[in-house]
């Protein structure tokens, strides 16, 4: 398995147990559906994935290894929410400064053509000071896209980005989960979802509730949206 998530517990404190006991795995070349509602654990959970909270019981492991090992982060990239990126750089000394932190350097020629695609021509070299929100998420989906890590892991980043760039990512991202590579995608767009992702899985107070085959639940439920309504629905009854 690409990624191995076993039992994963965490509290930020005694009285705010935010998971409980987490466990799933990702195979390789999959794109794998992240949906729950507000506070249900979400980013937590993503953050233990990626050693930036430390592990308080279970385990987990990225390509064969520990998340806390050198090999599982160099296999692994990291999408936030937000789009805190470094302001004083251009869009293409940001992408040097990642490629970098892999020990790689960006196609010039690639990063030129990757800025078009995404409806951004010729702005690779402007400061990010100058890129509205959805600029920056493009300019982080066009790292990952480019760095193509083993695990893609992307939270909310599609926030802000304009339909346009939405489809085209909706390609590319199937194109990133080939070759061995897999992406953990969270996000509200439930549509998308729909287009993009092999299997959803559903977290409702800080508990996964569900992991299916996309197709299998628009054929019981008719969408993602109902079937979260009837999960939340559940576990909301006393």
């Amino acid at each position: 398995m690409l990624l191995s998530v076993n039992h994963v517990n965490y509290s930020y404190n005694p009285r705010a147990q935010v998971l409980h006991d987490v466990s799933f795995d990702i195979a390789e070349n999959q794109i794998i559906g992240l949906i729950g509602p507000n506070g249900s654990g979400k980013s937590t959970l993503i953050k233990i994935i990626l050693d930036l909270l430390k592990l308080q019981g279970g385990t987990v492991a990225i390509a064969g290894g520990g998340n806390q090992d050198r090999a599982a982060k160099m296999a692994s990239i990291y999408l936030s929410s937000n789009d805190y990126l470094p302001e004083f750089l251009s869009g293409a000394e940001y992408l040097s400064f990642v490629h970098g932190l892999y020990g790689e350097k960006p196609d010039t020629a690639e990063v030129a053509r990757q800025f078009e695609r995404y409806s951004m021509r010729g702005r690779q070299g402007d400061l990010i000071e100058d890129y509205s929100h959805g600029m920056r998420k493009k300019v982080q989906l066009i790292a990952a896209l480019m760095l193509k890590r083993p695990l893609t892991v992307i939270d909310e980043t599609l926030n802000g980005v304009d339909l346009d760039a939405v489809f085209t990512f909706e390609t590319d991202v199937r194109e990133l989960a080939s070759g061995g590579r897999s992406v953990l995608l969270c996000s509200h767009d439930f549509s998308m979802l729909e287009r993009t992702a092999d299997e959803v899985m559903v977290l409702n107070m800080g508990a996964l509730v569900s992991k299916s085959a996309t197709s299998e639940i628009l054929e019981v439920s008719g969408s993602l949206g109902s079937l979260a309504r009837e999960l939340v629905q559940a576990m909301d009854v006393p």
